[in-house]
């Protein structure tokens, strides 16, 4: 009768429902952020989009220690007074495509591993500063637009979209950028 334990049965379900959770939370967390630095406020009195956000946090039972977290990360700040620096982290996935991460982080070292695992792990690798960013120009909306878009196949396009997928799944990776024709399905 091994594996056949009331608690294992319980661990079990706990754990898958846990998983859920942790994700939902993960995506409200970066919308929070996302919606504090373009309302330029962490008060939702001030902040339109904020507020609309919130209400998802709450309708998914996020706790206000979250919450509050998301929103200081947010603004620039971390729990302990530290500041957030913005990096962009450059590098090719298969095929031989461009890849910019940009992320916000407290701790460069911890998600510099991060990223460089999340490549290695889907067939890309890191390269150094400026070896892929000739390849983007920057937005007037703060983000990069490729330059010099690479056609790739459609079983190389899956590898790519995985290893953005992979990025994008990262607490402190807040936009990808890709420097190939693929069209990006969204799931909404």
């Amino acid at each position: 009768m091994a594996g056949h334990s009331k608690w294992h049965n319980i661990q079990q379900r706990k754990g898958v429902v846990d998983a859920k959770r942790a994700k939902v939370f993960g995506q409200i967390s970066k919308l929070i952020r996302i919606a504090v630095k373009q309302g330029g406020s962490g008060d939702p009195k001030f902040n339109a989009g904020l507020r609309v956000v919130l209400d998802k946090a709450r309708a998914a039972n996020m706790p206000m220690v979250n919450i509050d977290r998301a929103i200081q990360r947010g603004l620039g700040k971390t729990a302990s007074g530290g500041s957030i620096q913005e990096i962009v982290y450059e590098g090719f996935g298969p095929g031989g495509v461009a890849i910019l991460a940009v992320g916000l982080t407290d701790n460069p070292n911890r998600t510099a591993g991060e990223v460089k695992f999340a490549f290695s792990r889907n067939g890309g690798s890191l390269g150094g500063p400026g070896s892929a960013m000739y390849m983007f120009k920057r937005d007037p909306e703060g983000g990069y637009v490729c330059t010099m878009p690479l056609e790739v196949d459609e079983e190389t396009a899956g590898q790519v979209l995985d290893l953005a997928d992979a990025l994008r799944e990262l607490d402190d990776i807040e936009d990808v950028y890709l420097a190939a024709d693929i069209e990006e399905e969204t799931e909404e």
